[in-house]
């Protein structure tokens, strides 16, 4: 049993799913939110600005794992004052937290980064593990480098630092999932671009697993790939989908229709063209066995048609 658990950032989706796993398995759950809200049976919520010092430090005096989940939602238009939200969002946070943790006489035994595996190039040829993988280039991935890069240069000798590079994260109740499945809905569900591309992607419980199973066997100064072991392309992918909803077609969408709807929408064509094909090596070198390794029972499983 855990005694405390701290999530930063975690009032959005991936914080609901750690604190809803965690409920059971950990005596205190506290969120560092900027907004106030009520307690929730053993999960408590702190108010932070994510830049400051503050009274939430207090909660990070003895937590066994510290969760940094901060960080702007990349869903938008690539302006320039979004540019610097996005990398202010992620920067400031895991500074301020570094910050924290250097005044406490009992850090945290762990300190789990939730990072991106969109810090790898388009990958169509090969996955990219954690050893061979190679690093892309362009915006996104200037963010998940500076992100990194800020999370290993803060000092904490006496915190366990692990950095998830985390995929497309699969639930029902909110992230990208719900959206696509809202596209298959309207007819609309057909691949986007080619088709070819790949979608690295990890279950909700799987996430949720991961980090507990990193929490008993990670190593200080891991990098470690958080996805599950059977990326899909595109066109697979939106099928699955289709196939489990019992629709035959769907239309596809060509890049340059994608180009005109990213801009009427708010966001970039790069979050559905680029391809991540991303590999869990290490997880899976040192024994971690995944719920939901194939897309299929996957998806059935998010739609509630779990076969």
């Amino acid at each position: 049993m855990i005694n405390r658990i701290v999530l930063a950032g975690g009032s959005g989706y991936l914080g609901r799913v750690l604190a809803d796993y965690y409920k059971d398995k950990a005596h205190d759950i506290v969120i560092l939110s900027r907004k106030a809200h009520a307690p929730q049976g053993n999960v408590r919520y702190l108010v932070w600005d994510g830049r400051t010092y503050g009274a939430w430090t207090e909660a990070l005096e003895g937590c066994d794992l510290l969760v940094n989940l901060s960080g702007k939602n990349v869903n938008c238009r690539y302006t320039e004052q979004n540019r610097r939200e996005i990398l202010s969002s992620r920067v400031e946070p895991t500074k301020a937290l570094g910050e924290a943790i250097k005044t406490l006489k009992n850090p945290p035994k762990m300190w789990m980064q939730a990072a991106s595996a969109t810090i790898y190039r388009h990958a169509e040829d090969r996955y990219q593990d954690e050893e061979t993988g190679e690093l892309g280039s362009g915006f996104s991935v200037d963010v998940c480098r500076t992100w990194e890069s800020v999370f290993w240069e803060q000092e904490t000798p006496g915190t366990i630092k692990v950095v998830l590079r985390i995929g497309l994260v699969l639930g029902r109740s909110d992230g990208v999932f719900p959206r696509l499945k809202n596209l298959v809905r309207f007819g609309l569900g057909g691949h986007q671009g080619t088709g070819l591309q790949y979608i690295s992607w990890i279950h909700e419980q799987d996430f949720a697993r991961v980090t507990e199973w990193v929490f008993e066997h990670g190593k200080d100064g891991d990098i470690l790939n958080c996805v599950s072991p059977q990326a899909s392309r595109n066109k697979e992918f939106m099928r699955l989908i289709r196939n489990s909803y019992g629709i035959g077609i769907g239309l596809p969408a060509p890049q340059w229709l994608l180009e005109i709807g990213a801009v009427i929408i708010g966001t970039e064509t790069e979050l559905i063209l680029k391809s991540r094909w991303v590999y869990p090596g290490r997880l899976l070198e040192r024994g971690f066995r995944f719920s939901f390794p194939e897309p299929g029972e996957a998806v059935r499983e998010v739609l509630g048609c779990r076969l």
